[in-house]
């Protein structure tokens, strides 16, 4: 879905007035499903989701602790549910036979760096992970998702666009209400810079949570971009983001295209930016989630910008997987 404008603006615009009825019951109803209790899980589970629809770094921010995890020597395993997949799973991602349509587009994403299972059913994919090799279970979204207890849960926020106008779904982008969602968030991972991700960031350290600062750094081919005529397209959360980033790396960017996060790319739609960016001299590029979902005959002719994200404290983050681990080792078990 795109996300609408007024979800930025002010709580008091007219649309937002309109759906705050709605947004108040989805709100509460979202809250109390979020409250229930959840399966004890076969390993560690650390959740790494946000607090609003829509993107907020939540995969490149799991790619980074499954990185970590592995550097402390454990076994990771990503969990995701495989939005905008129509395999319901559990299933082991296999890159060489699915495909965006089958798990989604972030699961091939995840799998390019760790086994990765797609399950709609999060603690049958979560036994799945245990049984196929992992020691720890990355789960990336479900934060709202009550089904799998987490050990750690982090709540990644986008400091560009913070909680919008901080109502819930449909008034705003919120998926529970903020203050119903805290007691379910163990640490806040703040990506970028802005004073709307800084707003949140206050509230978090409010209430005694730790806040972590990272940012998406493009891979070292963005250097070759400057000067360069681009076209750019993307259909994730946040396409701005997209664009700035490749401005920032120097590129003249001849025109900007959005698309609906999770866009399913057809042939027309490659065929009609082909021939757009033929007529202005450009290249095409777009981010590797959306690389994932073009159609096999435009792979090869549009160029893809990778970021990685980095923290700037690592070793904090490092020390609080650390803890979590040996806690779980720690766990008395449930009696049968």
């Amino acid at each position: 879905m795109r996300a609408p404008a007024f979800w930025e603006a002010s709580p008091s615009h007219p649309a937002a007035r309109l759906l705050s009825p709605l947004g108040s019951f989805y709100g509460l109803f979202t809250a109390a499903r979020m409250d229930r209790p959840g399966a004890t899980g076969p390993c560690p589970v650390i959740c790494v989701g946000n607090l609003t629809l829509g993107g907020a770094g939540k995969t490149p921010t799991a790619l980074a602790i499954a990185a970590m995890l592995r550097g402390l020597g454990a076994a990771p395993a990503f969990l995701t549910r495989g939005y905008g997949g129509r395999l319901p799973g559990p299933v082991l991602v296999d890159a060489g036979r699915h495909d965006a349509a089958e798990i989604g587009d972030e699961a091939l994403l995840l799998t390019r760096e760790a086994m990765t299972v797609v399950a709609r059913d999060r603690p049958a994919g979560a036994r799945l992970c245990v049984v196929s090799g992992a020691s720890v279970v990355v789960m990336d979204d479900g934060l709202q998702n009550p089904s799998l207890m987490k050990d750690l849960a982090l709540a990644v926020v986008d400091a560009g666009a913070g909680i919008g106008n901080g109502l819930p779904f449909p008034a705003g982008p919120l998926r529970v209400p903020l203050d119903r969602q805290w007691r379910h968030v163990d640490a806040m991972v703040l990506v970028g810079e802005g004073s709307a991700g800084e707003a949140v960031a206050d509230l978090a350290a409010a209430r005694g949570l730790p806040i972590f600062r990272a940012r998406l750094v493009p891979h070292h081919s963005a250097r070759e971009l400057a000067g360069r005529c681009l076209l750019p397209f993307a259909g994730i959360g946040r396409p701005s983001k997209f664009f700035a980033t490749l401005r920032e790396a120097g590129a003249e960017l001849s025109g900007e295209r959005s698309f609906p996060d999770h866009h399913p790319y057809r042939d027309s739609d490659l065929t009609s930016l082909v021939a757009e960016a033929r007529k202005l001299g450009a290249d095409l590029i777009t981010t590797q989630k959306d690389a994932v979902r073009l159609p096999k005959s435009f792979v090869g002719r549009v160029e893809t910008l990778a970021v990685s994200l980095r923290f700037a404290d690592e070793v904090a983050v490092m020390a609080l997987l650390r803890t979590k681990l040996l806690a779980f080792g720690r766990r008395v078990p449930r009696s049968s």
